[in-house]
């Protein structure tokens, strides 16, 4: 079933936590290390840098109470943008839908949150599924019956990992930043652009490989899933390509924001073109399932209505999927 776009919106906090940064905490790692192994040179975080740097969080308990910012808030941000991008208002919106990796509450569910903090009373509850969450919610939504589903769904995917960081761990205080992503879809008013092509796999006897724990640390088996990661998307992305991809229509792709060494296997694999690959991991970390929204998000003025996206992503459960953005057009 066709999903129409309409807006996105996306929120990185101003907290940033740079390689000297990293280095400066004394844990075994540089700049060079870091752009040898990830490719990334920055990230945002909702914690204080003074937290981190005399805490190396070592509890994540704490870090709830230190974080400047609720997922609620930073999802608030992300979703009013998409919303003021989509031309609708905020009484427009029928229905919420939230998930990402580390939630601040699992009851209230993370959607409710997101909702009272817009000031909408209106169905809301979460689709958790790691890092593709956002996917996970487009799958969903294209399972549903038009006719019972509210004309404007939002879809919000905020994440703070950087509270599940032990920043003692080179490995994970590399990789992680916090933002927020937000989608404004419908299934009867046409967009600027269609959903098409969504696809949700997972592998569950895999489901220790990546671990978020309520009030531990991060973990996984970091080689393991990066090798399963370029494998799934090299896989997805060749799929989406085989079925949608025209000499009439450029076609693009956004991946999960793992990390940009990741990115750049999957697009040597895949034959994708530095200039039709677009990334903001370099900037911003991995932000978990707000990671490939956020970087369509903005460049959200300067896609055209001949061009497509592939959009894949990865994560905990082990699950992979994907969907394409399809600007210009009102229909499959």
């Amino acid at each position: 079933m066709t999903l129409h776009l309409h807006g996105l919106g996306h929120y990185h906090p101003p907290n940033e936590i740079t390689n000297r940064f990293l280095k400066d905490l004394d844990i075994g790692t540089d700049d060079e290390w870091i752009m040898d192994r990830v490719g990334i040179r920055s990230r945002r975080t909702v914690l204080p840098l003074d937290y981190i740097r005399t805490t190396l969080n070592r509890d994540t308990r704490a870090a709830m109470e230190a974080a400047e910012v609720s997922n609620a808030e930073a999802g608030r941000r992300a979703a009013e943008m998409a919303i003021e991008r989509s031309g609708f208002s905020k009484s427009d919106i029928g229905m919420v839908i939230a998930g990402g990796c580390a939630p601040d509450t699992v009851s209230p569910a993370e959607s409710c949150n997101i909702a009272n903090a817009l000031g909408l009373e209106v169905p809301a509850f979460d689709v958790n599924s790691a890092c593709t969450s956002l996917i996970a919610a487009m799958n969903l939504l294209s399972w549903m019956n038009p006719d019972k589903t509210p004309e404007c769904v939002l879809i919000v995917a905020a994440e703070r990992l950087t509270t599940c960081v032990d920043y003692s761990d080179r490995a994970a205080a590399v990789l992680w930043g916090d933002g927020a992503a937000a989608a404004v879809v419908s299934h009867r008013i046409p967009g600027r652009a269609v959903i098409e092509g969504t696809s949700l796999e997972s592998n569950p006897a895999s489901c220790g490989k990546v671990v978020v724990p309520r009030t531990g640390h991060f973990d996984q088996e970091g080689r393991t899933v990066q090798t399963f990661a370029i494998k799934k998307t090299v896989r997805i992305l060749k799929a989406l390509a085989h079925q949608y991809r025209t000499d009439e229509r450029p076609f693009h792709f956004v991946g999960h924001q793992a990390n940009r060494i990741m990115l750049d296997s999957v697009c040597r694999l895949a034959r994708i073109s530095s200039e039709r690959h677009h990334s903001n991991v370099e900037d911003f970390g991995n932000t978990a399932a707000a990671g490939s929204p956020s970087v369509i998000s903005g460049r959200w003025d300067q896609w055209r209505d001949d061009e497509d996206i592939a959009v894949v992503g990865v994560g905990s459960g082990l699950t992979w999927g994907g969907f394409m953005i399809r600007f210009g057009m009102t229909q499959g």
